[in-house]
Formats: structure tokens, sequence, C-alpha cells
């Protein structure tokens, strides 16, 4: 029996409501004399939303700013109300939407958490017996009896964080607090939300911009996009699908404007013309088979003499994760690169990274202090297709194949003669 119950949930605002004192009176006149006034349509966070999710579920909620998700989630932690349709939730929500908006600025750390401990419906008993670890896990031994007018922003939000995790709740609600403070609080954060999640069973919906976060932690995910759900599924194939809808949202951003030439120091000096991918005829490419030789090359033009330019191509995914970067500083070591229009190119035999989609970051420095020329990020895409015949599971789970080769060997302590099922040491099984 589902735990968490949506049917056709649609959430309703009204843009431009809030109007001045004199609109506000030209208004009132205007429907006493039988004029229209005008009115702003409604704006749907949410349309006709459907789903269930049973006990001991982990789904992540994802999409592009605005898709809804966090509307959705303060509808089930019964923050806000539907405009239509209906939502039942059994069991008590743990909301993680804002940590550390309810803490009091004037009061003390300790103080804090007793107030926020109540505030979530913690007993006073339960609190106390906790209160070390919330402190603890928060790292504010020192500070804890000091205003938390007087914290840092990153103190403030790992103790908000450390009492919201401390509550005994069927469900959990989470909205993008696991980037919370610097990165080694993050991973304990990431720590505490697994240990919730597999030691006692609660039900979780994760919403996060770090999709990769929402494929390792979640077993379903939930795509929203403008206020409806487009896709409901297994997280690897959902974040698959979102990854396809960014990459191409970039394409269309990337195509629709100049290339960013990003921190080009030197307008004057050379500018970037275009990036692409070709295949081995040079075709122009966006797709190609995985292992296939291919070439990245860059028009550029140079207005000045450049000594020892040195050039970089780069590979990350469309998050901006940094996969791979080749440097050529021998082309034009020791040479002057005169005023011009060139186009450098990179030649790669077997491009080593598993189907996906990737893009491309180009770079250029000159002369002795390495000056950076210019330098660009995803202006280029490819994807990298396999037919599914020959896909495995290892192509969906990371970006390179390792290609070692497997072996089974008795180990030295054992004996044929106890184990003779096993190989003998010196006989090699291959995979």
């Amino acid at each position: 029996m589902p735990i968490i119950e949506v049917n056709h949930v649609t959430k309703e605002y009204q843009l431009g409501a809030l109007k001045n004192i004199k609109q506000t009176v030209r208004n009132a006149f205007a429907r006493l004399r039988g004029q229209q006034v005008e009115q702003h349509a409604p704006f749907k966070a949410l349309d006709d939303v459907s789903f269930s999710i049973e006990a001991g579920e982990v789904v992540g909620i994802i999409g592009h700013n605005g898709a809804g998700k966090s509307t959705m989630l303060k509808l089930l932690a019964n923050i806000s109300k539907p405009s239509s349709g209906s939502i039942q939730v059994k069991g008590k929500i743990a909301p993680l939407i804002e940590v550390g908006a309810g803490l009091v600025g004037d009061l003390t750390g300790r103080e804090n958490i007793y107030l926020n401990g109540a505030i979530l419906g913690i007993p006073k008993a339960e609190i106390s017996r906790k209160f070390d670890e919330i402190v603890t896990f928060a790292e504010l031994e020192e500070f804890i009896d000091t205003p938390i007018k007087r914290y840092s922003s990153g103190m403030q939000v790992r103790l908000g964080f450390s009492i919201a995790t401390s509550v005994e709740s069927d469900i959990l609600i989470v909205d993008e607090v696991l980037a919370v403070g610097d990165l080694a609080f993050q991973r304990k954060c990431f720590d505490r939300m697994e240990s919730l999640i597999k030691s006692k069973g609660n039900t979780v919906l994760l919403v996060s911009h770090n999709i990769r976060q929402v494929e390792h932690i979640c077993q379903r995910t939930i795509l929203l996009d403008h206020g409806t759900v487009v896709a409901d599924g297994s997280s690897k194939e959902v974040c698959g699908q979102f990854f396809e809808l960014s990459d191409e949202k970039i394409r269309r951003e990337v195509s629709s404007r100049p290339h960013d030439q990003g921190r080009n120091e030197e307008s004057d000096v050379a500018e970037l013309l275009d990036v692409f991918v070709t295949d081995t005829s040079g075709q122009r490419i966006e797709t190609m088979p995985y292992m296939s030789e291919v070439m990245f090359n860059a028009r550029f033009r140079t207005r000045k003499p450049l000594c020892n330019a040195t050039f970089g191509f780069g590979v990350h995914t469309t998050d901006l994760l940094y996969l791979a970067t080749e440097i050529n500083e021998d082309i034009f070591h020791g040479k002057i690169l005169e005023p011009g229009e060139y186009c450098v190119r990179l030649t790669i035999n077997q491009f080593p990274f598993l189907p996906g989609v990737y893009s491309l970051r180009i770079g250029m420095t000159a002369e002795e202090g390495c000056r950076s020329i210019f330098y660009a990020e995803n202006v280029a895409h490819l994807q990298i297709t396999a037919p599914e015949s020959i896909r495995t599971q290892a192509m969906r789970e990371g970006f390179v194949a390792m290609r070692g080769s497997w072996s089974v060997v008795a180990d030295d302590n054992m004996t044929a003669s106890t184990h003779p099922n096993l190989a003998k040491p010196h006989n090699n099984i291959a995979a």
C-alpha cells in the first residue's frame, strides 16, 4: 500500500497579484462602472501531477529550474495546499526543505537546538538525549553557547542540518540540503543520508541539481518539466534522459550565440572562431560509434605575433565534470605564430569514453608566462553511441572501460585436495 499518493494535483499562482494603492482604487472604480479589469493568467507550477510512492522507496525528483520540484515537496510537507487534486501521506514527515530557516539569531546554538527540535516535533527529553550527537555532528562544540548571529553562514547550515536529520520519521523530504557547508561536511551529510536510508529504511524524496548524486542514492527518479511529469522510472534511465534534454538545451544555446571566449584576457590578441568535431573523412559530426577515430578542430584568428603558443583540448560532461585534457606544447615551441587565421586539430585514434553525451573545452596560451589567450567550455558536443545488443552493465556505470583481463587462481594457503574445484595456482582461468 502506497505511503504517498498524489492524484491529479495542480498548483496555481496568480502572477502580478500585488498592486499599489493607486492601481487598486482604479480597478475598484472600473468594476463599479462595469468596465473590465486586466487579469493576469494564473501560473501553473504543477499541472495534473499523479504518482505514488511505496514505503521504503528512495525517490529522486529532478528537472530544470522552475520545473515544480520544490513546489511538489512543499505540498507533500503540508507547507502549502494544492489548487486542485489530492495528496495522501501516511506517516510522520521530516521536511529538510530550507535548512536553518528556523534559526533565531539572538538565541545561542544550544537554545536553537531545543527551539528547532520543538518545531520539528521532537520531545524535549529526546532532544536532550541527542544533544551531544547534534553538536558533535555540526562540529560546533566551542560555539554552542554563542548567539548564532555571530556564526558564519556555513556554521548555521551545519547546525540546521544536524537538527533536522535527528528527527525520527517515516518520510524524509530533502531539498538540496546535501550541498551545504564545505566539501568535508558535504561528505558527512551524504554519509548520514545513506545511513538513514539503509539502516532505518526511511521513505525518502530527494530534490537535487546534482544528478549523479540522485542517480547514486535513489532507486527511482521522477523528471518534472514545466510542472508535468515527463518520466518516472529507474534512476539510471530517467537521469540519462535528463542529461539528453540538458545537452539539447545547451546545443541550442551554443548555436544561437557566438562562442563564449571564457577567460579571454586580451580580445585584441586572438579570438576563437569555431570549434567542431569531424570524422576521418573530415565531415562534421555530433554522434559517433563507441571507440571510433575522431578529430577535434578549433579555428582561431590571431591579430598579433605570438611566441610559444600552446593549445589544449579537454573533454567534460554537460555538468562540467572534467574527464580528460590533452595539451600540446611542441607545435610552436620557439616559433612565432604570425597574424592570420588557423585551424588546430587533435586526432584521437579511439575515443575512449563510454556511450553518453560529452562536451569539449579549448584553451590557448602563449609567451613566457603562459599567458591565457582564450579559454572556453561547452563549445562543442559529441554523443557516443553503441548498439543496445552490445551494451553491458559496465557501459552504464562510468565513463571509460578498464578493459582488464580476468583470472581465478587458488589461494596459496589452500590445497587442491581440500578444494578440488579450484584451479591449481599455476593455472589461469580466462573470464
